[in-house]
């Protein structure tokens, strides 16, 4: 197996909306105008949005996400308009394992763009990517048993619901919530739509 260092990616997925690409230096700033908008949503279900985010500490992130996806330790996406300016969601290939290969997709929308298919489009540009491209055997989403948008996501690009595990996490709140488990494989029949 190539070491996942040595894998070439492109600079970017186009889909009939979306640029899709990996987080830059520079990017801390369209991504607070995202982040600030969607700040209630992102606060009750992100592990990560605890504190408001500065200018600063976005930035720092971008860096971040930046070199985990050189180091193919995390492969996030950021989803632009066409015009590659006006930012749209955070995605990416998540938590792999690249001898299987494996990969979990996660996203979230900006709140001026929910209920437009933007995140199946994503969604569906990844595992797509992750099934042609990387070789990957399985593509997971993961969401809790609360988050009916995310299911929804996940059944419209035909992943199949394996699993739901019982009191596996907390939410961000404390409370404890069932993680559901979907998969796409390559012989499935909507890996071949993709």
């Amino acid at each position: 197996m190539t070491a996942p260092i040595l894998i070439d990616l492109p600079e970017a997925i186009e889909t009939k909306r979306l640029y899709i690409r990996a987080p830059m230096p520079g990017d801390g700033s369209t991504t607070l105008a995202s982040v600030l908008e969607t700040w209630d949503a992102l606060h009750e279900t992100m592990p990560w949005a605890r504190e408001r985010p500065t200018l600063e500490g976005q930035e720092a992130a971008a860096r971040r996400l930046h070199a985990a996806f050189v180091r193919r330790e995390d492969l996030p996406m950021f989803a632009f308009l066409k015009d590659r300016k006006t930012h749209v969601a955070c995605s990416g290939l998540h938590r792999m394992d690249w001898d299987v290969p494996r990969f979990e997709i996660g996203y979230w929308v900006r709140r001026s763009f929910e209920g437009q298919g933007y995140v199946t489009e994503v969604v569906r540009a990844l595992a797509g990517f992750a099934l042609a491209k990387l070789g990957a055997q399985r593509v997971e989403i993961r969401c809790s048993h609360r988050n009916v948008r995310s299911q929804r996501v996940a059944e419209r690009c035909g992943f199949t619901l394996e699993a739901r595990l019982r009191n596996e996490a907390r939410e961000t709140n404390g409370e404890l919530r069932d993680t559901l488990v979907y998969s796409l494989l390559p012989g499935d029949s909507a890996a071949a739509s993709l």
